[in-house]
């Protein structure tokens, strides 16, 4: 039986270190090949490039995957970064951007995992909060270990999420920035204690997306939820 193949899209860094010869690198955490390959899944690297190359691309997956990373621009949204220290990348951005319309024209479905949930957001016209105010729940957990989960939350009944991580559960977490206005096609299936939102997918049931703040491919490793959410992806999604 023919694998399905699912593009990952790569992110890329200035310097690899001394190690590395101080190259720079396209790259994926590897957290999202193995996971794909352990649930029969066949993954594919898109490395960040010009947005004319997004159809190309697209045409060539069967399902997308958008990784964490960078901050999304707030200049996307309408907004003056306001977070000093924050590290954006416009030229990923774009690219990411134009890999969300081709794959949305060509019907092909999105899984997207932290910053790849808060760009799709703002590709269907939502907004961020650029840094998240203090609350009870730390949702940048270090140095707290990666695949610990450390804060609950609660999903929606009838979602997909509900259906992989039944109605409550506990996951890791390592944002920054979170939605703040939901797209008006998107609807919230997971919530944090904190009203955080947690997960989300599509308002329409001919369009194949599932979004969620945690990393799965942090822990799928360790957790079963974990691995059962890149299963779903590439079996069912």
């Amino acid at each position: 039986m023919r694998r399905p193949i699912i593009g990952i899209a790569a992110n890329e860094i200035e310097d690899a270190g001394a190690k590395l010869y101080h190259l720079p690198i396209c790259y994926t955490p590897c957290g999202y090949v193995k996971a794909v390959q352990n649930a029969g899944g066949l993954p594919l690297l898109l490395p960040v490039g010009s947005p004319e190359l997004a159809k190309a691309y697209v045409t060539q997956i069967d399902k997308l995957i958008l990784a964490g990373g960078q901050n999304v621009s707030p200049t996307l949204y309408g907004e003056v970064n306001q977070v000093k220290e924050a590290t954006v990348s416009d030229e990923r951005d774009q690219f990411e951007l134009a890999l969300i319309k081709e794959a949305l024209a060509q019907k092909k479905p999105i899984f997207a995992v932290c910053r790849g949930l808060q760009l799709v957001n703002v590709a269907l016209g939502g907004s961020l909060y650029q840094e998240i105010s203090a609350t009870k729940i730390a949702h940048m957990q270090v140095p707290v270990s990666r695949e610990i989960p450390t804060h609950q939350i609660r999903t929606e009944e009838m979602s997909i999420l509900r259906k992989i991580y039944g109605k409550e559960t506990t996951v890791n977490s390592f944002h920054f920035q979170a939605v703040k206005k939901l797209a008006e096609t998107l609807k919230v299936t997971a919530f944090s204690e904190d009203g955080i939102i947690e997960g989300v997918e599509s308002k329409d049931s001919n369009v194949a997306f599932l979004g969620v703040q945690w990393h799965p491919d942090f822990a799928y490793d360790y957790l079963e939820q974990e691995m059962a959410v890149f299963r779903y992806v590439v079996e069912e999604l």
